[in-house]
């Protein structure tokens, strides 16, 4: 690197972060035509049994990565992961508390679909030990959800929230998107308007983008000018504000003390372990390296897998750390404190010291903090580039 000092070229020394723990589960009802995920339409049963006794035999490859950090946090990714049953995650948080020690307070969270539910499985789901949900709704209007592929329309979404509330989760999320085919800013703010009637403690609300390997990348939907979206962005976000809600994350909304402890790991680049198909975690190793690491892709091969289901390893360079960090700690709106950079990546504050003297001229860091300015906001992959 151009601005370390020859004393510090050396290989650093980083203190193990906080540890989290995502698990994938790859099946959904039919693929979304701009899901990027790792899903699979299934047909037929989905193999419950199969998949935890999977899961199980990755988690004991994996436990010495864990030494003697307890979990912290729990995300349940997808996919459709609603779509598994009560019993399923009753007996996979049974086994996995039996391997690994857990905060008393871990955050819970499992990704729902409101076209998957029925009656009793939101209480099933809570009596499991899951305590957060994350309801991917998308839109409240019944056009857009069409043109999105999902399975489930209006009247769902309401049912889906209304049973989350009576199974008892008080943190729960509602996904929204905007930018939609065809989509106004008084519709986008139609959809905010419904979701507030909830009075969620956490909204992801974020816009359509057209991702590579998907349908709508393949055949582009007419989506809103850039205009229109910053008028959807701006109006949004005003509404958000009067309300309370806080843009803690690029596109996470929440009320005070309502943030993603998950989220909020991965963006102070903490750590996380990886189960299940396509499952990527990232691990702070006891000689003081990074890894990252991902599970085997394909659900069928992740079933079948004998030994280790770990697909792919990667060992972080050490001169690409700072690059890694800022990428996520700059997503935060407040980002955080000048300690954590070493706390976090090992490499003295000085590693970047004329990066960052550099940017708070240009006036797009804060001075005393690694945070992006509101016009660093703006520009924010211009300025993640200055740290390559």
């Amino acid at each position: 690197m151009s601005n370390t000092n020859p004393e510090e070229d050396q290989q650093p020394t980083a203190v193990r972060p906080p540890l989290s723990l995502y698990i994938h589960v790859p099946w959904c009802v039919r693929k979304c035509p701009y899901c990027d995920f790792n899903s699979h339409a299934f047909t037929g049963t989905i193999p419950e049994s199969a998949y935890l006794e999977a899961l199980l035999e990755d988690l004991d490859q994996d436990l010495a990565f864990a030494a003697d950090r307890p979990i912290e946090t729990v995300f349940i990714g997808g996919g459709t992961p609603s779509l598994m049953s009560g019993e399923f995650y009753d007996r996979l948080f049974r086994e996995l508390r039996a391997r690994l020690a857990f905060k008393a307070d871990a955050e819970i969270t499992l990704e729902a679909n409101p076209g998957t539910l029925e009656a009793g499985r939101f209480e099933a789901f809570r009596e499991s030990g899951i305590n957060r949900l994350s309801i991917g709704v998308q839109s409240f209007n019944p056009d857009h959800l069409r043109n999105l592929g999902r399975i489930h329309d209006t009247d769902a979404a309401h049912r889906a929230i209304d049973a989350a509330r009576r199974a008892g989760f008080d943190n729960f999320n509602i996904d929204l998107m905007h930018g939609l085919p065809g989509q106004t800013p008084e519709q986008a703010l139609d959809d905010i308007q419904t979701a507030l009637q909830y009075e969620p403690p956490h909204l992801s609300w974020y816009q359509l983008t057209l991702e590579p390997n998907t349908e709508f990348y393949s055949r582009p939907p007419d989506l809103p000018d850039d205009d229109h979206l910053w008028d959807i962005y701006r109006q949004g976000a005003e509404l958000l504000h009067k309300r309370g809600y806080q843009d803690y994350e690029v596109s996470a909304w929440s009320l005070r003390g309502k943030a993603s402890r998950h989220n909020l790991n991965y963006w102070t680049f903490g750590d996380y372990l990886a189960l299940g198909a396509g499952a990527h975690g990232k691990i702070s190793l006891a000689d003081s390296s990074i890894r990252r690491y991902w599970k085997t892709r394909q659900p069928d091969a992740y079933l079948n897998r004998i030994g280790s289901r770990t697909a792919g390893t990667d060992l972080i360079a050490w001169e690409d750390l700072p690059l890694e960090f800022m990428m996520n700690a700059l997503r935060l709106k407040e980002g955080v404190d000048e300690s954590l950079f070493s706390g976090r990546t090992g490499l003295p504050l000085t590693t970047v010291g004329v990066k960052l003297e550099q940017l708070r001229n240009e006036k797009l860091l804060v001075s005393d903090r690694l945070q992006a300015t509101d016009l660093g906001q703006r520009y924010l992959n211009s300025l993640l580039e200055r740290f390559l």
